[in-house]
């Protein structure tokens, strides 16, 4: 088989011998005057669709070196433009976590104004037994910041809780929605005794049980659910909700009732802790 040595000619070294030879025309044609007219004539034929080949060759190659310096610096702006659209979302962020914690703050100012009488101190809530409830959970204060066992622990508008367990730097709350709680308590405005207890199934429909109401007591709903004073673990006056649903006992003695409680017990991420121990009425 041959060898065909024509592959082996770069077309960059065709165009370079073509050029040399219409330079050298021209120059022949330059220096030739009239005598070289008719070559002259031959050889514009030959060279002007060269000449025009190679300018459009130049203009379509600077066209294509000014897209690409277009692209680059279209590539650049973009660039430059997502580094800032990431700055901004971390600035939106930011605001919002800023306005999150601002309405927080707000919420537990209005709530420490519901309770002047009482030392309080605010935390935040960092952690949660398992369950879609805050029926146990965990605050970033303890001891050192003068918390307690039985401290009365605050959210919302109300009551939340009951410090269990306190160690140096977190305390462990359980809500009063929890299956072990029980709160003594009084109905407003007929001052009715009765009891609050923890049902977490019971929970599920939004509702607290308030039990040993007396059958005789003028209890009706919207009525406002309070801490009692003869409550040995709970400072009195502390808000619970209010009466949505009144019915009475099979024993014809007593009613019971559901309240709707005053705390999202679903989200609770700032409280109020109660600084005061609990005075007994034999202090």
């Amino acid at each position: 088989m041959k060898y065909d040595r024509r592959k082996d000619i770069s077309p960059k070294y065709l165009l370079l011998a073509m050029t040399v030879i219409c330079i050298g025309l021209i120059l022949m044609s330059y220096f030739a005057g009239d005598k070289a007219a008719g070559v002259k004539r031959y050889t514009m034929k030959f060279v002007t669709p060269i000449q025009k080949g190679i300018n459009q060759f130049g203009l379509w190659t600077d066209s294509k070196v000014k897209n690409l310096e277009t692209i680059n610096e279209l590539q650049k702006e973009n660039e430059r433009l997502e580094k800032e659209l990431q700055e901004a979302k971390l600035k939106i962020n930011s605001y919002q976590n800023q306005l999150t914690e601002l309405a927080s703050l707000q919420q537990l100012y209005q709530l420490d104004t519901l309770y002047p009488d009482y030392n309080k101190t605010a935390a935040h809530v960092f952690a949660k037994d398992a369950g879609s409830w805050f029926s146990v959970f965990y605050i970033d204060k303890g001891t050192k910041d003068g918390i307690f066992e039985g401290a009365n622990v605050l959210c919302g508008e109300g009551l939340t809780g009951i410090v269990t367990e306190c160690y140096d730097d977190y305390a462990k709350v359980r809500a009063i929605i929890d299956d072990t709680s029980y709160v003594s308590c009084r109905i407003l405005p007929s001052n009715a005794l009765c009891t609050v207890e923890g049902n977490l199934s019971q929970f599920e429909d939004g509702y607290l049980l308030v039990k040993n109401i007396d059958i005789d007591a003028s209890v009706t709903v919207g009525d406002r659910v309070v801490t009692s004073t003869i409550s040995d673990r709970y400072h009195p006056g502390l808000d619970l909700g209010f009466i949505s649903d009144i019915r009475n006992d099979s024993n014809n003695l007593t009613m019971t009732a559901y309240i709707t409680p005053s705390v999202d017990f679903t989200n609770v991420t700032e409280v109020l802790i109660i600084l005061n121990p609990k005075k007994h009425i034999n202090d």
